[in-house]
C-alpha cells in the first residue's frame, strides 16, 4: 500500500545522460542562438562545453535511448534516422554561424563532458589546422547525370521483322549505348578536372542509385569541391559553362551549395577524436 499523502508529487529520477557532440569551433556561437537550436529528441537543451581555447557543442542525451544496440535499431528505421540526421545538422549549423566548424559524425558520443573535452584537448593541433584550412571556404556539390538507356526493343521495332535481322539491329543499339555511356563518362571526368583546378580540395563520392536520385538516369559524378569563398562567383560560372556544354550530349551537370564543408572536415586525426567512447 502506498504511503504517500494524497496530493504530495513522486519524485522525479533523472535518466543517465551521455554527452553527444556535433561540431568543434574556436568561436561558439551566441548563446541566445545556442539556446532556441532544437537538438535530439527527448536530450537537454544544446549548449558550449569549453575545451581550452576550442568549444564544443554539445546536448545532453538520455544514455538508454543512444546506447549501441538502441542507436543501431534507431538508425535502422528511415523515419528515426531522418530525424537524427535533421538534428545533428541543425546543431552544426548553429556552431558554425559564428565560424569555421568541424562537423563530428552523427551520435558522437561520451561518457561525459569530461571525456569529450580530454579527447578533444588530445587532438587541439590537429583540430586547430583543420579549422584554418576551412577558414573562408565552403563546400559546393556537383553532380553529373549521363543519357538514359534506349530500349534495345526499340531499335528491333523498325525494319524486317525476321530473327536475324532483329538480332542485328539489337546488338547494333547496345554498341551504340554503350559507347554513348563512355563518352558521358569521359565528359564527366573532364568535368571533375576542371573543377578541381578551381578549388583548393576535392573529392568523389560514390555515385548514387537511380532510386535514391529519383531519376532514370545513371549518375556519372558525385563530386564534393572545397572552394575559395572569394572565388565562388568564378566557380559557379565555370560549372555553368560546363552545364551548357554538357547539354549538347544530353549529359546533365548540376551544383549545389555553399554548404558546410563536411566532406572536408575530417582527417586521420579528427576521425580518431570522433569515435563513440560510450560502453554498457
Amino acid at each position: 500500500m502506498s504511503t504517500a499523502r494524497p496530493g504530495a508529487r513522486e519524485a522525479v529520477v533523472p535518466r543517465p545522460a551521455v554527452t553527444c557532440v556535433f561540431a568543434v569551433t574556436e568561436t561558439p556561437p551566441p548563446d541566445e542562438v545556442v539556446t532556441v537550436t532544437p537538438g535530439h529528441d527527448g536530450g537537454g537543451p544544446l549548449r558550449v562545453l569549453a575545451a581550452g581555447p576550442l568549444h564544443l557543442l554539445v546536448q545532453d542525451v538520455p544514455a538508454a535511448d543512444f546506447g549501441e544496440e538502441a542507436l543501431a535499431q534507431r538508425l535502422n528505421r528511415p523515419a528515426e534516422l531522418e530525424r537524427c540526421a535533421r538534428a545533428h545538422h541543425r546543431a552544426v549549423e548553429t556552431a558554425a554561424s559564428a565560424g569555421p566548424v568541424v562537423p563530428l559524425p552523427m551520435a558522437t558520443l561520451y561518457l561525459d563532458d569530461r571525456n569529450a573535452v580530454r579527447a578533444v584537448a588530445a587532438r587541439e593541433t590537429s583540430l586547430r589546422a583543420l579549422l584554418d584550412r576551412l577558414r573562408g571556404r565552403t563546400e559546393w556539390a556537383v553532380k553529373v547525370h549521363g543519357p538514359g538507356s534506349g530500349l534495345a526493343s526499340a531499335a528491333a521495332a523498325d525494319g524486317p521483322a525476321d530473327g536475324r535481322s532483329y538480332l542485328r539491329r539489337a546488338s547494333a543499339r547496345r554498341r551504340t549505348e554503350r559507347e554513348a555511356r563512355e563518352r558521358a563518362l569521359e565528359q564527366a571526368h573532364a568535368v571533375d578536372r576542371e573543377l578541381r583546378r578551381r578549388a583548393v580540395d576535392a573529392t568523389r563520392h560514390r555515385p548514387q542509385s537511380e532510386q535514391l536520385t529519383g531519376r532514370s538516369v545513371p549518375q556519372l559524378l558525385n563530386a564534393a569541391y572545397l572552394v575559395d569563398d572569394g572565388r565562388r562567383a568564378e566557380f559557379v560560372r565555370a560549372v555553368d559553362e560546363l552545364a551548357r556544354e554538357a547539354r549538347r550530349s544530353a549529359v546533365e551537370v548540376t551544383v549545389s551549395g555553399p554548404w558546410i564543408p563536411y566532406s572536408f572536415a575530417r582527417s586521420d586525426e579528427v576521425e580518431c577524436a570522433a569515435h563513440r567512447e560510450v560502453r554498457s
